[in-house]
């Protein structure tokens, strides 16, 4: 559901056939496109202004995500780590 939120894109998107998933796209994008697939709107203020969130905590929370979201459920991360990645990218970000 982050990708989603992230993407403002659906896992059936008309973009989505075949091979290609929202979470195959996504995770192609790292790290070098990550911010052209990342919604623009997300990371401006009401002001304008760009965001705190620089391109370096929007790559660390996308990837948290795919580490969450792999179809797997023992290769994901165990909830413990992620709540210690989670405040490590949160006080990076303050």
């Amino acid at each position: 559901m982050l990708l989603e939120m992230l993407t403002r894109k659906k896992p059936t998107d008309e973009m989505f056939v075949r091979e290609l998933s929202l979470r195959q796209w996504v995770k192609a994008s790292i790290p070098y496109k990550i911010m052209e697939v990342i919604v623009g709107n997300l990371l401006r203020t009401e002001q304008g202004n760009d965001a705190i969130a620089a391109q370096g905590d929007v790559f660390a929370i996308t990837e948290l995500e795919l580490e969450c979201g792999k179809e797997l459920s023992e290769e994901r991360i165990g909830i413990k780590d992620v709540i210690i990645k989670l405040n490590k990218i949160k006080s990076q970000m303050l």
